[in-house]
């Protein structure tokens, strides 16, 4: 099945730093692109892969499942990890839930986790019901696009297959349980205007990972996709700090910022 035009993968050599950045559920890697072709302008080795089911027509996502999505992440920072002294993990959405599993997982192969409005659980009635109601109703509308930003546009799907999401929710579950694992620095950015991922979320993930050099940002101007509104200079800015001050073992460790 063809991809669709700039759901492409993105990759990238540079240096020995490496970043692994994961698109969020029924998006692409385009959402995420121009965070990664900047950090690769700074000489960075950057994997932006496409996640399986994704990128294509919503019919691929149905059969595909949580552990698909997150054995595509594991092996390319396996791959990143042969190359680079240090990898750092990133992610958008269901992106961020999958680098914190990583970070989880991997203990110190991860050197820093990076995460954007980053999902922990699936709210509302449709959580609720997801057991039953993906076996009656097969899709429900999309949720790409929430974007504050006049004329920007997300490349994903504009319906949500339910067995997939049945899916999400149980990855979600178990990311949740695995936060308390996660010890390394933290750099967390959410939006003020988020309608797609409640601030809540981004505050269950602080308050249980194990990390002590922590930094929030918030940031003002951009909804969802923080990456391609408003704030995406903001992003990379803070991302070139934070994973400069890592690599280098320079700096105090992070405060609460808005």
């Amino acid at each position: 099945m063809p991809v669709l035009p700039g759901a492409e993968p993105y990759r990238r050599e540079g240096g020995g730093v490496g970043v692994l950045l994961c698109h969020g559920f029924t998006g692409s890697p385009q959402s995420l692109r121009p965070w990664a072709q900047r950090l690769a302008e700074r000489g960075l080795t950057v994997a932006l892969p496409l996640l399986p089911g994704h990128g294509t027509r919503w019919q691929d996502l149905q059969i595909t499942g949580w552990q698909d999505w997150y054995a595509e992440v594991d092996r390319e920072l396996r791959a990143l990890r042969e190359r680079c002294d240090q990898v750092f993990a990133a992610g958008l959405s269901m992106g961020g839930a999958l680098a914190l599993r990583l970070a989880a997982k991997h203990g110190q192969e991860v050197a820093g986790v990076l995460v954007v409005n980053p999902a922990n659980q699936v709210h509302g009635l449709l959580a609720r019901t997801l057991p039953v109601s993906r076996h009656l109703v097969r899709t429900v509308p999309g949720i790409t696009g929430d974007i504050a930003k006049e004329g920007a546009v997300e490349v994903g799907y504009d319906r949500v297959p339910l067995h997939a999401a049945h899916s999400l929710r149980t990855f979600l579950r178990q990311v949740d349980g695995d936060l308390p694992q996660v010890t390394q620095p933290l750099l967390l950015m959410r939006s003020r205007q988020d309608r797609t991922v409640p601030a809540a979320d981004s505050a269950r993930v602080l308050s249980r990972v194990s990390s002590t050099d922590v930094t929030e940002v918030v940031l003002e101007h951009s909804r969802h996709v923080a990456t391609l509104d408003h704030d995406a200079d903001r992003i990379v800015e803070e991302s070139l700090g934070f994973i400069d001050r890592i690599a280098t073992g320079d700096g105090e460790e992070g405060t609460t910022g808005g």
